[in-house]
C-alpha cells in the first residue's frame, strides 16, 4: 500500500509499505477514506516531540470503510468508521471511567518502559505519532490496522459526507473538551490563544456551550477572520498588548477562563519566548510556554485554565505564583474521544455543528508532502489540509 512515512526533521514522503494485517481478535482492518493533517502533526515534522524514527506511518485523523475484521471485532464488512485519534481497550481502570486517553492497556510494554521515566506513569497509545505512545502506523496511508475495534471506531450512518464527521476523530471532540474543562456557566467570558482548528473549534463548542464573549487571539487574519465568523471577538496580538486589551475587554476583571490550543511551539513577540525558540532548536528545553505563560497571567483570580495544546517535556518559567495566589484551576489532557463522539456526530447530523467551515485544501494522498509543507509555511491560508488515499 501507499502511506506517508516520516524520514527526518521536515522530510515526509509517500512510500510504499507492506499492507496491515489481522495481528489480535479485536483487530480490523480500514480502508481509509479521508485523513487530514493536524496541527500537532507539525510538532513531529518539526522534529519537537520525541520518538519518531524514520519510516513512521504518521496520521491519526481517518475514517474509512471496514475491509477485514478479526474474530472479536464488533464492525462488520462494508461499515464506514471515523476511528478515534487515542487508542483504547475499554476495559481498564481509566477505561471504565471513560478516560479513554489514559488508557492502561494501549500501549505495549516495551513502549510504555520509555514513558515512564518522563511521565510518572506510562502514556496510552496514539496513532501514527510517536513510539512514545505505542508507535502504531497512523491514518495517512492507503490501510491501517485498528486495535480494539469493539471500542474505539464510531460507525457513522448513510447521509452525512465524509468531510461532515471526519474531524470526529481528534479536533472536534478536542475542541469540545477544551470548552467544557472550562466549566462554562452564564456570563462567563473566555478567551482563546490559537484559531488553528483546535482553537476554532474551542470557540464554537463555548458559544454553544452558552459563553456570553468568546476572545480569540492570534495573527493570522484569515484565522481571526474565521473565529470573528463564529461569533468571537479577536486580538491581532502584533499590534495590541494582551494582557491590557483582555482586561478591558471584561472590566478589569480578565477573563472567567483561558484556552491554550496552541501548545508547544507557539509563536510571540515576548523575550521569553525568543529564549524559549532558542533553547528549543539547540535541544535544552523542549516547550515553548509563551501563551501558558500569558494565558494564566490573563485569567481571573478564580478562574480556570483549560489546555488542549499539545506539550511533549518541560516548560521553563512556569508562573506558579499567579498560578497559585490567584486560585487557578487547571485541567489537560489528550482527548477521551468515544467519550464524545457521538453526542457530536449527534449535533453534526441536526445541523447544530458545522465541521467544514475550516477545510482550506483537498490532496490526494500522493500530495501529502507538499500538504505539510505548506501546512507549516503558511498557516493563514492553509489551515485545514485533507488527504484522499
Amino acid at each position: 500500500m501507499r502511506a506517508l512515512t516520516f524520514q527526518g526533521k521536515q522530510d515526509v514522503r509517500v512510500d510504499t509499505v507492506p499492507d496491515p494485517q489481522i495481528v489480535n481478535p479485536r483487530d480490523a482492518i480500514i480502508e481509509v477514506t479521508a485523513t487530514a493533517i493536524c496541527g500537532s502533526d507539525l510538532h513531529l515534522y518539526d522534529g519537537v516531540i520525541p520518538g519518531v524514527m524514520s519510516g513512521d506511518i504518521l496520521g491519526h485523523e481517518f475514517m474509512g470503510r471496514v475491509v477485514e475484521t478479526g474474530a472479536d471485532s464488533t464492525l462488520q464488512k462494508d461499515q464506514r468508521v471515523v476511528v478515534p485519534f487515542t487508542i483504547s481497550c475499554g476495559k481498564c481502570f481509566h477505561c471504565v471511567k471513560s478516560q479513554y486517553s489514559a488508557c492502561d492497556n494501549s500501549n505495549p510494554a516495551e513502549k510504555q518502559d520509555l514513558t515512564e521515566p518522563l511521565y510518572g506513569h506510562a502514556l496510552s497509545g496514539l496513532f501514527g505519532y510517536s513510539h512514545l505512545t505505542g508507535g502504531y502506523p497512523g491514518g495517512q496511508a492507503q490501510y491501517v490496522r485498528v486495535p480494539f475495534s469493539d471500542i474505539g471506531p464510531v460507525v457513522i450512518p448513510d447521509g452525512p459526507e465524509d468531510e461532515e464527521v471526519l474531524f470526529l476523530s481528534d479536533i472536534l471532540p478536542t475542541g469540545w473538551m477544551a470548552a467544557e474543562n472550562c466549566d462554562i456557566e452564564p456570563g462567563d467570558t473566555v478567551a482563546v490563544w490559537g484559531c488553528g482548528p483546535v482553537g476554532l473549534f474551542a470557540i464554537q463548542s463555548a458559544l454553544l456551550m452558552g459563553a456570553h464573549q468568546v476572545i480569540a487571539i492570534d495573527h493570522y487574519p484569515n484565522r481571526l477572520a474565521l473565529a470573528r465568523r463564529l461569533g468571537a471577538k479577536v486580538i491581532d496580538y502584533r499590534g495590541t498588548r494582551v494582557l491590557e486589551a483582555l482586561k478591558e475587554m471584561t472590566g478589569g476583571i480578565g477573563p472567567d477562563a483561558v484556552i491554550d490550543a496552541v501548545g508547544t511551539e507557539s509563536h510571540g513577540l515576548a523575550p521569553d519566548n525568543v529564549l524559549d525558540s532558542m533553547k528549543q532548536k539547540i535541544g535544552f528545553g523542549a516547550d515553548r510556554g509563551h501563551v501558558l505563560r500569558e494565558a494564566i497571567m490573563a485569567c481571573r483570580k478564580g478562574g480556570r485554565v483549560s489546555v488542549p495544546g499539545v506539550y511533549g517535556g518541560f516548560v521553563d518559567k512556569f508562573p506558579l505564583g499567579a498560578f497559585m495566589e490567584k486560585g487557578l484551576q487547571m485541567r489537560t489532557g489528550q482527548t477521551h474521544v468515544q467519550k464524545y463522539a457521538p453526542d457530536l456526530l449527534r449535533r453534526i447530523q441536526e445541523g447544530e455543528i458545522d465541521t467544514t467551515f475550516l477545510i482550506s485544501h483537498r490532496l490526494p494522498l500522493e500530495d501529502a508532502p507538499r500538504g505539510y509543507a505548506n501546512f507549516h509555511a503558511n498557516q493563514d491560508e492553509w489551515t485545514k489540509v485533507v488527504l484522499k488515499p
